[in-house]
């Protein structure tokens, strides 16, 4: 028997949704299987994660288990066809209790046996061989989606990658990652989640996660970096490489540039989409002197400064 979901993620029955995907998130990051190959333990406790997010992370499936519509694994809970019948209806009787009756078959085995009767023995109603009950037989639960959580690199968000996860059951996957995608979107694979009762499977919801990167930062569509250079490419000018996320470019420094001086590189940001065109990237110059302290270079700034004095400040 499946666990109860509220328990496994750690929660109340008044948990909230963003609740909810907090503690899924945080709970499957440690224990998903890459981080631990081979682990049994490890990999039994992703497939409980994600099957209790499963039932709690829909707010439809959520309602249905806290009515008892469903239990923990997502299925159908059956119910008792006479229920509700008032004094009229069906009661059993001696012999017949709530178990196993005389007859050598449980009280829940009636639906079915009268189900069977019904519909082969044209006594349905109307002469159509229906069952008087209705519902004709119980309609088996949907399959189950799977949800994983995927940490790319800002470079493979941007300009678009291809990587491999590995299911619950041990099988690798490669997800394609579009270009541009952004942080929290979900890739929706067909038929690669938990199998349904009926053999069919779900899909898996891959959510991604874009890792910081020390070097770009993202704006919309547009990316930022900063790029060092030195005194002389300040001074004099010249051309210097700039990395991108597309590969390195060679870029053009005017002379004369100062820390803060912008470039513009059009349609090197993030790739363009079906609805929005390509992003720029913008290159921000920073002068950085040596790092170790240069005598010659002091004496002349020394001599220079005092030549021709001027004040950045005012």
């Amino acid at each position: 028997m499946a666990k109860d979901p509220y328990s496994i993620l750690g929660l109340k029955r008044d948990a909230s949704d963003a609740d909810i995907q907090k503690a899924f998130r945080r709970l499957a990051k440690k224990s998903h299987p890459d981080l631990f190959p081979g682990d049994k333990k490890a990999e039994d406790r992703f497939k409980e994660l994600n099957a209790a997010n499963d039932i709690l992370g829909d707010p439809a499936k959520r309602a249905r288990f806290d009515r008892g519509e469903i239990d923990a694994s997502g299925a159908e809970v059956r119910q008792n066809p006479f229920a509700g019948a008032g004094r009229g209806g069906f009661h059993p009787g001696a012999g017949m209790g709530g178990g196993a009756g005389a007859q050598g078959f449980a009280f829940e085995d009636l639906s079915d046996l009268f189900g069977g009767m019904f519909r082969g023995g044209g006594m349905g109603s109307a002469g159509r061989g229906g069952n008087p009950f209705g519902g004709g037989g119980r309609s088996a639960p949907p399959p189950e989606d799977s949800r994983f959580i995927l940490e790319v690199d800002f470079t493979d968000a941007a300009a678009g990658a291809k990587k491999r996860i590995t299911l619950p059951g041990g099988k690798p996957l490669d997800v394609t990652i579009p270009a541009g995608i952004n942080e929290g979107q979900t890739i929706r694979l067909k038929g690669q989640g938990g199998a349904g009762p009926g053999g069919t499977a779900g899909d898996a919801l891959v959510e991604v996660r874009i890792k910081a990167d020390p070097l770009y930062r993202r704006e919309g569509r547009d990316i930022h970096v900063e790029l060092p250079i030195s005194l002389g490419e300040a001074v004099m000018g010249g051309k210097v490489e700039v990395p991108t996320v597309h590969g390195p470019v060679t870029v053009t420094v005017p002379q004369g540039a100062n820390s803060g001086t912008r470039l513009r590189l059009k349609g090197k940001g993030i790739a363009a989409s079906k609805r929005e065109p390509a992003g720029d990237q913008y290159v921000t110059l920073k002068v950085a002197l040596p790092k170790t302290p240069d005598p010659e270079l002091e004496e002349f700034v020394k001599a220079w400064s005092a030549k021709k004095p001027y004040n950045p400040r005012s």
